[in-house]
């Protein structure tokens, strides 16, 4: 009794309490990913999104992962969504069927054990990707999410410039493609945060984007 008490406060400190669901037909909403990490920086962009009380999307590469267990199950825990970026983050289409296959269904084995949860989306390395690829996802049960928007984050690494990006590629319905593995990324958002969310916009995770209609397996999306 005494550890399943100390189990239940555990939790109780590391989840986020629930909140209403935002219906993303009714207001603004735009999504923030993320992709490479968990990196070093991603516990302090956790902090800032909390703080804000918004939702991203972590697209996580394996051996990363199996670095940074911990941090991976704090996204989660935060009610952040999660997808698969595969295990090494290479460029899939030069590679064969199986080596393509392979580097997913792997990563989905890796994420699962350090987070409890197999992911339903996935995100190509450097959005390469063809039919080849797409099959691949379909076969481990994943979508492909791709994005309406990128920063070039891991170009800039300057926050102003990154800050910039971002707002110019605000818009409704949009999907924004930036690095947890930047620092400069994680230093603008705050400043982000606050003036999207001045802007009108609900910041979600992309399922909650897809207003129940996804992600569907082998299908891919923005």
């Amino acid at each position: 009794m005494v550890i399943h008490a100390l189990l239940a406060a555990s939790l109780a400190l590391t989840s986020v309490p629930a909140t209403a669901p935002v219906d993303c037909g009714r207001v603004k909403c735009l999504a923030l990913t993320f992709d490479d990490g968990p990196g070093a920086s991603t516990p302090a962009l956790l902090k800032t999104l909390s703080a804000a009380g918004a939702k991203a999307t972590f697209f996580l590469v394996g051996k990363r992962v199996e670095e940074r267990p911990k941090v991976a199950r704090q996204i989660v825990a935060r009610g952040h969504a999660i997808g698969n970026h595969t295990y090494a983050h290479f460029s899939l289409p030069a590679h064969s069927d199986n080596e393509i296959l392979e580097a997913i269904k792997v990563n989905q084995e890796v994420i699962q054990k350090a987070t409890g949860v197999r992911p339903k989306m996935f995100r190509p390395p450097f959005g390469h990707t063809d039919e080849r690829v797409l099959w691949a996802a379909s076969q481990t049960e994943l979508a492909e999410i791709l994005w309406t928007g990128t920063t070039l984050d891991w170009s800039l690494r300057d926050a102003k410039k990154i800050k910039a990006a971002v707002l110019k590629l605000a818009k409704r319905d949009g999907v924004i493609l930036m690095h947890d593995t930047v620092p400069q990324t994680v230093k603008a958002m705050p400043q982000i945060l606050k003036e999207l969310k001045k802007r009108g916009y609900h910041l979600v995770t992309v399922p909650t984007l897809l207003r129940g209609k996804g992600p569907t397996p082998g299908e891919s999306y923005f």
